[in-house]
């Protein structure tokens, strides 16, 4: 997966935007943007994506600080990803709104799920201890879990959009040396 100084410039500005957006929608609680721009960017870029959400990972942990909360999202995100890169590439185009937005609302619905093996970890807790953290959580997964799927809407419309930017990019002619 090596990298071009184009794509490390592009990734680099996707990753700023996703904790942008992420800084921009605090103020509502588990509502964000995020699972939204983890499926576009895999969606248009496959592997390469992990660079634009590793990137956000990474300023999420300078700016909010490398604490114990911090830990999960080494692969809380990295399981959207991968979920992602399971869909069939050739589903049908009526059939890929719904099922990227129920992909991206059973993300937000199972945060807490996912969170929890590392807390229980972090704080020594045991099974049932794990699975009261889960449940006491499940009214925050709920409203993550529904702004996720609302925010599913922008899939397609972002990916179609990110696919044209990279074509045009791609096509455009590259400037030449004077001689």
């Amino acid at each position: 997966m090596k990298l071009n100084i184009r794509e490390i410039a592009v990734f680099g500005a996707l990753g700023a935007l996703m904790y942008a957006s992420k800084v921009v929608t605090e103020i509502l609680p588990n509502v964000h943007l995020l699972g939204m721009f983890t499926m576009v960017f895999t969606l248009v870029y496959r592997k390469k994506a992990l660079f634009p959400i590793y990137t956000y990972v990474l300023l999420n942990g300078i700016f909010a600080g490398f604490a114990t909360w911090w830990i999960p999202y080494l692969y809380i995100w990295a399981v959207l990803w991968g979920v992602t890169m399971l869909l069939p590439k050739n589903m049908p185009p009526k059939v890929q709104p719904i099922v990227y937005m129920v992909v991206c609302a059973g993300h937000g619905f199972l945060f807490g799920t996912l969170y929890a093996p590392a807390q229980a970890l972090l704080f020594g807790l045991d099974f049932r201890g794990m699975i009261a953290w889960i449940v006491a959580g499940l009214p925050w997964d709920a409203i993550h879990g529904v702004s996720n799927f609302f925010m599913g809407m922008l899939i397609v419309p972002l990916v179609k959009l990110l696919r044209q930017i990279e074509r045009t990019a791609q096509v455009r002619p590259r400037p030449t040396k004077p001689e």
